[in-house]
């Protein structure tokens, strides 16, 4: 069976810094695009940043020039580097990749929160 495990959530001041993991586990045959996304309450789930198997990136505006994406193939995870945290990036954050069991599927990790305070 085939799961996505987050880490690295938790408190931090703003202006501070965490980084999420995300490693898959389980059968399959590849991982295609790795992503992240982050949901506050009452609201619809939205992109903050994804990666290729090949390493390209996309960024959501809001996160752009303070977040990095980054993928470890060898190790199937994700992680995501954030600096510059500020108040608003109070939400759970969720990880999202396309694996290949026969075809490809996405998977979603549980979810991990991270809080900053002002």
């Amino acid at each position: 069976q085939v799961q996505l495990v987050e880490s690295g959530g938790g408190l931090v001041q703003a202006g501070g810094s965490l980084r999420l993991s995300c490693t898959a586990s389980g059968s399959f045959f590849s991982i295609g695009t790795m992503g992240w996304y982050r949901q506050a309450p009452g609201k619809q789930r939205e992109l903050v940043a994804s990666i290729t198997s090949d390493g390209r990136t996309n960024y959501a505006d809001s996160v752009k020039g303070r977040f990095i994406i980054s993928r470890d193939n060898a190790k199937n995870t994700v992680y995501l580097q954030m600096n510059s945290l500020k108040p608003e990036d109070t939400v759970v954050y969720y990880c999202n990749a396309a694996i290949a069991i026969g075809t490809f599927r996405l998977y979603w990790g549980q979810g991990t929160q991270v809080t900053v305070s002002s």
